[in-house]
C-alpha cells in the first residue's frame, strides 16, 4: 500500500472543510447535532474502482454523520451528476455511493454509515469509531478488526 501523498492529504483537508461551509450552519439546527465533534476526513487510503481509475476511499465524520467517501486520487476533475449512483466494491462487499457536490468544485461519492454521532463524546472517539468501520469495510467478511 502507497502512501497518500500531501497533496492528496490537502484535498481531503479541503473536502471537509467544504462540507463545513456548505453544511455546517444547517446541521446546527438538527437535533443529530454533536458540538463536540467537526468536519473531517479520516482513514484514507488508495483504491484501484475499475471503472473509475484510482481513488482514494476513506470517513468523513462530521458533526451529525459519519460517511463512507470515495473520490478520485488526482485532481477531481468534471464532478458527476449530483445522486448519480456507482456501486464501490472493496473486500466486505459491494457499497451503493451517490455523488454530492460540497460546493466550490469539491465533490465526492458517498454513503452514510452512521446518521446519528450524538453520542460520540469527542473527535477522538469519533476518529476511534471511523477507523473501525474502516478496518470492517476494508477487509473480506468475517476478518474485521475485534468487536465495534
Amino acid at each position: 500500500m502507497h502512501a497518500l501523498t500531501p497533496a492528496q492529504y490537502d484535498r481531503l483537508r479541503q473536502l471537509a472543510e467544504a462540507w463545513s461551509r456548505t453544511h455546517l450552519r444547517a446541521a446546527k439546527t438538527t437535533r443529530a447535532f454533536n458540538p463536540r465533534l467537526a468536519a473531517d476526513a479520516l482513514c484514507f487510503q488508495r483504491h484501484d474502482d475499475p471503472r473509475l481509475g484510482e481513488q482514494l476511499v476513506g470517513a468523513l465524520v462530521t458533526p451529525v454523520s459519519l460517511w463512507l467517501v470515495m473520490l478520485p486520487a488526482d485532481e477531481p476533475g468534471e464532478p458527476p451528476a449530483a445522486g448519480s449512483r456507482h456501486w464501490l466494491s472493496l473486500p466486505s462487499g459491494d457499497y451503493p455511493l451517490e455523488a454530492v457536490s460540497l460546493g466550490e468544485g469539491h465533490w465526492c461519492h458517498r454513503l452514510i454509515l452512521l446518521d446519528d454521532l450524538t453520542d460520540v463524546a469527542s473527535r477522538q472517539a469519533a476518529s476511534r469509531l471511523a477507523q473501525q468501520l474502516m478496518e470492517r469495510v476494508m477487509a473480506a467478511n468475517g476478518e474485521g478488526g475485534g468487536g465495534a
